[in-house]
């Protein structure tokens, strides 16, 4: 049987895709890798069908292993008898848990099929919130920035995981950036905040973005305006 990692977008139950919701009501069991991602799929799967998995927020390697490795036999065990999915917030493909799991049954349980139903990415929506256009031919950065961090170098670059934004901004103003954030952006939990003032996200929170562009930065935009033919 096969094992669906789906992805449920940033939050808000409407954002899941067509296919993601197909796959959500075929399935026998749906598995949560915490409450978040737990409260979009109920919006689509009964109480009855969702089971919860262990995934600790440690940075213990040993503890980590343990935990994927209990994780991937518990899923594999369930879909010897059904398709089952597994549900992650955002894309499973990026930045997400479902990572673990899949190689972890790759490793463990090759017999198990997986399949992968893309969802909309926290970063995609983050761009749409602010309004920002990143217009092709532009170089853009994606970059993890917990503690305090600020990596530069790229003319735009998106951050996530912004848990310290006063340092985080500190660092990329004195780069010769100009940087915005959105926190909990299309989330039906917690309040949405967009703003370019760093003290309105001070407060700890894993689900902060940031989005830097230096001052100044060429734009080459076409347009369907023309100059005037001269008569």
């Amino acid at each position: 049987m096969t094992v669906y990692g789906v992805g449920l977008g940033p939050g808000e139950a409407e954002l899941v895709t067509v296919r993601g919701k197909r796959v959500l009501d075929s399935v026998e069991t749906v598995y949560s890798p915490g409450r978040l991602s737990r409260t979009v799929a109920r919006e689509y799967v009964p109480e009855s069908k969702l089971g919860d998995l262990d995934f600790p927020m440690t940075r213990d390697p040993e503890k980590l292993r343990s935990a994927w490795r209990e994780a991937a036999s518990v899923v594999a065990e369930t879909a010897a008898d059904g398709d089952v999915a597994f549900v992650t917030l955002g894309d499973p493909n990026v930045y997400s848990t479902f990572g673990h799991l899949r190689r972890t049954l790759s490793a463990f349980h090759p017999a198990v099929d997986v399949e992968v139903v893309p969802g909309v990415s926290a970063m995609t929506a983050f761009a749409t919130a602010l309004g920002v256009e990143i217009e092709a031919g532009t170089g853009l950065s994606l970059r993890e920035a917990a503690d305090g961090a600020a990596p530069t170098g790229p003319d735009r670059l998106i951050l996530f995981k912004v848990t310290d934004a006063e340092t985080t901004h500190e660092k990329l103003t004195d780069a010769g950036y100009d940087v915005q954030y959105g926190r909990r952006l299309f989330m039906e939990q917690g309040e949405t905040v967009v703003t370019s003032d760093p003290t309105d996200v001070a407060e700890r929170d894993y689900y902060t973005l940031a989005y830097a562009e230096k001052q100044g930065v060429d734009r080459d935009v076409a347009t369907a305006k023309f100059e005037e033919e001269s008569a």
